[in-house]
């Protein structure tokens, strides 16, 4: 058959979004891991002739295409550099386009990122639990009561410790309140690192490495007599634990099946090359026929790592014949040469199932490696599928459906991945869009790519380029835009003249592949979040996202900490009535029959922000005449602003579709309540809520470190508000007594205070799990405001300040003794001008346009008071 017949199958697989079920953490990118291990197992001397591999120069032209650079090492290095983590990790997992991520962290990098950060870029990621290292981490901590390490003992832990995962958030409930003895609940604290009070990674699966250690010779009756010799044996090797005695391995592993088994977990064991740890001769997979054999495990769905190769034809006939046996072929792509990859999937084909073959990028260290490994999975199914057309085994429309099993639908099902229900960074995909992520229907049809941004004024703007033209130029070298766009204001598209930004000169957006989705509301169409670059790899200093990502990298590197953010939309809906707008309904706060009236746009919303991966986590109805509260899942903070910017999007336009107007506004009426857009904030290290105070350290339930960033949130408070809340009409919503925070205090749950600790269900009570921020409202650019906020923070614990007492009154009660946020944005901005600490961590020319256009609107809209009224169109 001629080439172009094949244009249906190569379509589907390149259009496609892929489930990669295993791959490992990304490291930091300082590292100590040589940038040269991205295409090599080798390590000492042997990584010298790495470039000499035939997927090391492939590799190389293959990022050199990417970035835009030339195909050397030094080049794509430089690149690296200049791009920072952030840009290339945008980079890599946009183009590999991920539906889902499965982790197994039990390798320890230099620096590893935790599974948490990963959440930034692609929708679900999942964790593979490696059995050895959780039993290692099990016997370097000891006993709870320090007492001598037994067989029984650790079982009874380790075994616990496997059950709970699959429950972990149920098991934090019982822990918080049951009566239990505070030594076993400091012990749990210690193993579970506190994350018993936060929703932990989706855990999806298990996995073996016994193939490294002692070999896949497993014996399935090994007793408790020689596992416990073999624990001895380990323990004599002092800490760090490393587990390597095989009647303890065998023991572990057994032991591991049960509980899988139990709870219908797949477990993932390596087969077939590796690090030369391994010997290769014990990796076999046929020495696992004993365990398949074992009706103790029958129903234990086993999936093999790495095609097995060299032993991909065993594998093969293993899932033939074992119902309970799976296949995934990462590793052998992208690591062998094309020949290899190819011959080495076809030899799984020639037996096993396609129901039974899934891919995976076996990514790690490095974003590239994800990038390289879902390029040459795509070329190498297509190459394989379309023999398989050629020989006639399959018609084309068998292969596409093939393809779409392996990239997608097998590890959908065999891992069970929800895509519908919410992760912790609520970048999840909806059930029914399914057919949008998998290959069932590729975006074939989209005519149009929508390319967002904020201005300084926090409009949102954009402009559609044609899908192919975004394709072929757009994400290499950006679309152009005039300098003087980051200084327009809410009242005119021209730049304020203080801003010194003006019509000479341009920018390059640059589109954040992994913000790129389908857009809910317009058939043909996808929309994506852009960064401004002077040129593509050098960010300009105007540019929101940038000043964010700068100030979260300060707190990473100096603090080790991360910060995530939920934010609470309140808006209002109109309905015209005689040629003006007037509110949807007149119902109080959270009436039913609110939510009635509404219920069809409010179903409509959800459904499209579930699809975009925006996490709702409740929506009611708020006191104003037509006014509703959306409240999203906390992200990632700069997901966070992302999702904001989403949400935004998709309410207005809905309401356009119902022939409504939705707008953000933070007073639209001086006679009805005001709007906000409160954001609720937390601190992470390694994936563990840090902002929370443990029995008898810190103060007011919040860890010290918790204290020190709350403070200098307050302490800068009035400048924030220059950022948080920017217009002039935000200020008649900031007013005493009404929830939105008018003096400079904070309280534990009072909702007068402009700061207030939370403390929601699920928590201890006494312990403190974020903080909000009330005066935040719709008319602020997120990242802005997001970008000030935590650059207070970072004064906060640069100096050590604490915080006052709370506040447990309303504070308009204690007006003589408190200090009154600034009621103008005259006043803000004057706080802005007396605090250098924003032109230190955000960067002094975006400061100044900043207040260029806070000037140009105080001035226009005190000589032109009515002009806010026009204001809902645009927020």
């Amino acid at each position: 058959m001629a080439e172009k017949s094949y244009a249906e199958l190569k379509a589907a697989i390149e259009e496609a979004t892929l489930i990669d079920a295993h791959a490992h953490n990304v490291v930091a990118v300082d590292s100590s891991l040589p940038f040269v291990k991205c295409f090599s197992f080798a390590d000492g001397d042997a990584l010298a002739l790495a470039p000499h591999s035939l997927s090391f120069k492939r590799g190389l032209k293959e990022l050199g295409e990417l970035y835009g650079c030339g195909p050397t090492l030094n080049e794509i290095e430089l690149y690296r550099k200049q791009s920072g983590l952030e840009s290339i990790s945008s980079k890599c997992f946009g183009a590999a386009r991920f539906s889902a991520l499965l982790i197994d962290d039990g390798i320890e990098f230099d620096k590893n990122h935790g599974i948490e950060w990963h959440k930034s870029y692609v929708p679900f990621v999942g964790r593979i639990l490696r059995i050895e290292r959780l039993a290692e981490q099990i016997l370097d901590q000891g006993t709870p009561d320090g007492s001598t390490w037994v067989l029984d003992k650790f079982t009874e832990i380790f075994v616990g410790r496997l059950k709970s995962y699959p429950f972990q958030e149920s098991f934090c409930f019982v822990l918080c309140r049951v009566k239990i003895g505070e030594s076993i609940l400091l012990y749990y604290l210690k193993m579970f690192g506190y994350c018993l009070f936060t929703v932990a990674a989706t855990l999806v699966g298990l996995k073996s490495i016994a193939a490294y250690r002692s070999g896949l010779e497993i014996d399935k009756t090994v007793s408790n007599k020689a596992a416990e010799e073999g624990l001895r044996a380990v323990l004599s090797g002092g800490k760090p634990v490393r587990i390597t005695n095989k009647s303890f391995i065998d023991y572990i592993f057994t032991r591991s099946l049960e509980v899988a088994q139990s709870f219908n977990l797949p477990v993932q064991i390596h087969t077939g090359f590796g690090d030369k740890d391994l010997d290769l001769r014990l990796a076999n997979p046929l020495h696992l026929r004993a365990v398949l054999e074992d009706e103790r495990f029958s129903k234990c769905r086993i999936v093999l790592l790495h095609a097995s190769y060299p032993f991909s034809k065993e594998a093969s006939y293993l899932a033939s014949v074992y119902q309970q046996v799976y296949l995934d072929f990462g590793l052998a792509i992208p690591k062998l040469s094309v020949h290899g990859m190819v011959s080495s999937v076809k030899e799984l084909l020639e037996l096993a199932p396609v129901k039974k073959v899934m891919f995976s990028t076996d990514g790690y260290a490095f974003p590239e490696t994800f990038y390289l490994g879902a390029k040459r999975a795509r070329e190498v199914i297509f190459s394989v599928l379309r023999d398989a057309c050629e020989d006639g085994d399959l018609s084309v429309p068998e292969a596409v459906e093939a393809a779409n099993d392996i990239f997608f639908q097998n590890a959908l099902q065999f891992y069970k991945i929800n895509l519908s229900s919410s992760c912790s960074n609520g970048k999840t995909a909806n059930s029914h869009s399914v057919g949008k992520i998998g290959l069932t229907a590729p975006p074939s049809d989209v005519a149009f790519v929508r390319v967002y941004w904020v201005d300084t004024s926090g409009q949102c703007r954009c402009r559609a380029v044609p899908k192919k033209r975004f394709h072929d130029v757009i994400t290499k070298n950006g679309l152009g835009l005039t300098f003087a766009s980051m200084g327009m204001t809410s009242f005119t598209d021209g730049p304020a003249v203080e801003t010194k930004l003006t019509g000479v000169g341009e920018i390059r957006l640059i589109p954040d592949l992994s913000t790129q989705r389908r857009v809910p509301w317009a058939k043909k169409e996808e929309m994506v979040l852009a960064d401004m670059h002077v040129k593509p790899g050098e960010p300009w200093e105007y540019c929101p996202r940038e000043a964010l990502r700068r100030v979260l990298k300060v707190l990473k590197e100096e603090f080790n900490l991360e910060i995530n953010a939920g934010f609470e939309n309140e808006f209002f809906m109109f309905k015209e009535k005689e040629g003006t707008w007037v509110p949807f309904d007149s119902t109080p706060y959270c009436s039913a029959a609110a939510f009635d009236a509404a219920s069809p746009i409010l179903h409509e919303v959800y459904e499209a922000l579930v699809s975009l991966g925006v996490t709702v986590e409740q929506i009611h109805a708020e006191a104003g005449k037509g006014q509703y509260e959306l409240a999203l899942g906390h992200a990632s903070c700069f997901r966070a602003a992302d999702n904001l910017i989403f949400t935004r999007e998709v309410i207005k336009a809905v309401a356009r579709k119902h022939e409504l107007l939705a707008t953000f506004l933070p007073k639209y009426s001086l006679e009805d309540i005001g709007s906000g857009s409160h954001v609720h904030l937390s601190l992470w290290q390694n994936e563990v809520n840090v902002f929370m105070g443990a029995s008898g350290t810190g103060r007011h339930g919040i860890s010290k470190v918790g204290e020190e960033f709350m403070a200098g949130v307050l302490h800068h408070l009035p400048a924030i508000l220059a950022f948080t809340a920017p217009h002039r009409n935000s200020y008649d919503r900031i007013q005493p007594d009404t929830w939105s925070g008018a003096y400079q205090c904070w309280g534990k749950e009072n909702r007068e205070a402009p700061l207030r600790t939370a403390c929601p269900p699920g928590v201890p009570d006494g312990i403190v799990s974020n903080f909000e921020i009330k005066a935040f409202d719709g008319c602020a650019n997120p990242y802005l405001g997001l970008a000030s906020i935590v650059a207070a923070g970072v004064d906060g614990l640069r100096t050590h300040l604490c915080l006052p007492d709370p506040i447990d009154t309303n504070p308009s009660d204690l007006e003589e003794k408190l200090h009154r946020l600034p009621t103008s944005l005259s006043g803000s901005l004057e706080a802005l001008e007396k605090d250098d600490l924003f032109k230190d961590l955000m960067g002094e020319k975006l400061l100044v346009a900043v207040k260029g256009v806070r000037k140009a609107e105080i001035d226009y809209y005190s000589k032109n008071k009515s002009s806010y009224k026009d204001l809902i169109y645009k927020y």
